[in-house]
């Protein structure tokens, strides 16, 4: 009675139900009004199993139900706002083509889409019949009354009603698109949620309206109970209790002696004074009995619900039931199936792609069939057509459905699905990632990896250009925010180079420009938060950085490529663990042989995909690079023409060459240089 409340306990799921739409600084709000059977069903299933997806609950939940009827179009929109809080649900009107006996024909409609004003409709209509943009109507007349809508749209004589009822449902408000904005007030933040996260949300406010009904009953109970024991003992004693009252001389005296000899309390006390002559008969001495064995009933009763959560669950499940059987009705708008409609992920294939992207932050997929394999020592072909000066600098191989993990400069990250980037023919740049993402001017992609999935038991393992590592799980970073995470805090002048994703046993390898490395446990780097720094993974010496990191697995190979086109493969064997932190193993002789451009652990049978920095791509087969001792030079692995140099590499699997298929677009597919023999005993191999 003294406060007011800042929400009311509602029995059903009225933010579902009921549509609500809002307009605040820089959010809006636009629930589509849902069955109020339906959404009743989905919340008891959901009580049940709390595990749920959204599939098992879409069972229950078809889509929204517009009071106005009419059809929702396809269930892609729906999936999509359920899925993810946002979507765009396209209703139409329902309308029918009637033939008449002369043989005209007309359109009547009987059901509009919701928040359609019905006579600014039929003004449109006449508006554009006008205008001549919907040509074939003859008359427009309304039939609606109390019994329903009835608008009907008579034709002329020659015109085809299947083209004009087109032509209404694309030029008119006979067909509508609801953008769906899932947004609710969610412990005093605006926060969009998923159809289940509304549920669940919802579960959670019933329980606490349940318990708090529940602490309230129990109290006026116990106080109530407290009362009846008082006048049950003035009952049983009354004769002395009537003396106490006669020989007092004021109430307050009557009180303190009845105290003082039944040990009563003051609220006791004051209900005993107050009692009425009618309450000492014997009918009226059994009803305070029997209410005060009722009231006990009650408390255990309370007490228990306040100890068992699934008592307070199995209530609110029958006070739903009860509101679906008096209140529930049959849906109103029918969901139609739309010809070839299908979710955007079933219709793009499952197929593997390379992702390319360059200094200036192009981003390009391709099939993996562009790239052909060459011999090793040949030119490649051309990668791509780009602006002057610009590096190829990340390239891998993933599926068209994995995730796409895109780290910047500054240490945030971002993520797309491979499909979300446009593909793109072997000799275009691609789009600028800034297309497709919200990265700053100040921002550059510097590492992209693929995800499949989430994984509880994954980790990333995160290097920067000055050497610092840092190891994160990976479902820290599962987050479609299209504002980007915070990936890992830098110091000033540092930026993000690698991540890879790991298992928690991995042995890593950390490789430098000047051609040292160290290889280390992955446990060696605590395990740390989203946003913190992490720890030295190598110690530079002068003009140094970081130039590659890969997890080390049984059977693979070091690649160690040079900026001049020489690679080479050595045993793990040849890098001895030590521990993270010290400057590492001599790699590759810099001074003598150009710095490291990049490093990779590849298998034997994997194929070698070059990158050079005038986007020149060159793939060749993995055994065909000579394995010798670190740190021997290596052979030439890709032509490099002067001014230019080797930027990255990638591994993919091996694919055979048609010998008899012509390779376009080669500029040397037999290599312009002789190859080293093995038995030649090079200087680099001693």
């Amino acid at each position: 009675t003294m406060q007011e409340p800042t929400l009311l306990p509602t029995t059903f799921p009225n933010v579902l139900v009921s549509a609500n739409q809002g307009i605040a600084v820089g959010m809006a709000t636009n629930i589509p009004p849902h069955n109020l059977g339906e959404t009743i069903d989905a919340v008891c299933y959901l009580i049940d199993n709390p595990d749920a997806g959204l599939e098992d609950l879409m069972e229950y939940i078809k889509g929204p139900d517009f009071p106005t009827g009419a059809m929702i179009m396809g269930r892609a929109g729906i999936r999509a706002a359920y899925a993810t809080g946002r979507g765009k649900i396209t209703v139409r009107a329902v309308a029918e083509i009637v033939e008449e006996k002369n043989g005209r024909f007309k359109i009547i409609v009987t059901e509009l889409p919701y928040q359609v004003n019905k006579a600014r409709l039929i003004e449109s209509i006449a508006d554009m019949v006008k205008d001549k943009r919907i040509e074939g109507i003859s008359n427009i007349d309304d039939h609606s009354d109390r019994n329903g809508m009835h608008i009907e749209i008579d034709l002329k004589r020659d015109a085809s009603p299947q083209i004009v009822l087109n032509q209404l449902y694309s030029y008119t408000q006979m067909q509508t698109t609801f953008g769906v904005i899932m947004l609710a007030i969610v412990n005093g933040e605006p926060k969009t949620l998923t159809l289940k996260e509304m549920l669940q949300e919802y579960i959670k406010f019933q329980e606490e309206v349940i318990t708090r009904r529940t602490i309230y009953d129990l109290k006026k109970a116990r106080e109530r109970a407290h009362i009846l024991e008082g006048l049950k003992i003035a009952l049983d004693n009354i004769d002395e209790i009537i003396s106490i009252i006669r020989n007092s001389k004021d109430r307050p005296t009557a009180k303190a002696r009845m105290t003082e000899r039944f040990g009563l309390d003051d609220v006791q006390t004051e209900a005993i004074v107050q009692m009425r002559l009618g309450q000492l008969t014997g009918l009226e001495r059994q009803k305070i009995e029997d209410e005060l064995a009722a009231l006990e009933l009650k408390i255990k009763d309370y007490e228990d619900i306040l100890a068992h959560e699934e008592r307070v669950k199995a209530i609110v499940k029958d006070e739903l039931m009860g509101i679906r059987n008096k209140y529930a009705d049959e849906r109103k708008t029918e969901i139609m199936a739309v010809s070839g409609e299908v979710d955007i992920e079933d219709l793009i294939p499952q197929e593997e792609c390379v992702l390319t992207l360059t200094n200036f932050g192009y981003v390009k997929r391709q099939k993996m069939d562009t790239y052909r394999t060459q011999r090793r020592g040949g030119r490649g072909i051309s990668g791509m057509s780009r602006r002057e000066e610009d590096v190829a600098t990340e390239m891998f191989v993933i599926n068209s459905h994995d995730y796409v993990m895109f780290f910047t400069s500054t240490g945030r990250v971002y993520r797309l699905k491979c499909y979300e980037i446009p593909e793109g023919s072997r000799t275009s740049k691609g789009m600028n990632i800034a297309n497709l993402l919200p990265i700053t001017a100040e921002e550059k992609v510097t590492s992209m990896i693929r995800v499949p999935e989430f994984d509880e038991e994954k980790y990333l393992v995160m290097v920067t250009r000055n050497g610092i590592i840092k190891r994160t799980l990976l479902s820290a970073y599962n987050s479609a925010r299209k504002g980007g995470l915070i990936a890992i805090e830098l110091d000033e002048g540092d930026e993000l180079a690698w991540v890879r994703v790991t298992d928690g046993s991995n042995e890593l390898i950390v490789a430098t420009k000047k051609g040292m490395a160290i290889r280390f446990h992955e446990s060696d780097v605590r395990l740390v938060g989203r946003t913190a720094r992490g720890v030295k993974a190598i110690t530079l010496g002068e003009d140094d950085c970081v130039v590659g990191m890969a997890r080390l697995r049984e059977g693979g190979k070091v690649l160690t490529v040079s900026e001049t086109g020489y690679g080479r493969l050595s045993p793990i064997s040849d890098y001895r663990i030590q521990y993270r932190g010290g400057k590492g193993l001599l790699n590759y002789h810099v001074d003598k042989y150009g710095d490291v451009a990049a490093i990779k652990v590849v298998d034997l049978d994997d194929d070698v995909i070059l990158i050079s920095a005038d986007g020149v791509i060159i793939r060749i087969q993995a055994d065909s690079i000579r394995e010798c001792a670190r740190p021997s030079k290596g052979v030439r692995v890709m032509r490099i023409g002067e001014d230019n140099k080797v930027v990255t590499l990638a591994r993919a699997p091996h694919e055979e060459e048609d010998d008899g298929e012509e390779l376009e677009g080669l500029e040397n597919t037999e290599g312009g240089e002789e190859e080293i023999p093995d038995s030649a005993g090079d200087e680099e191999a001693q």
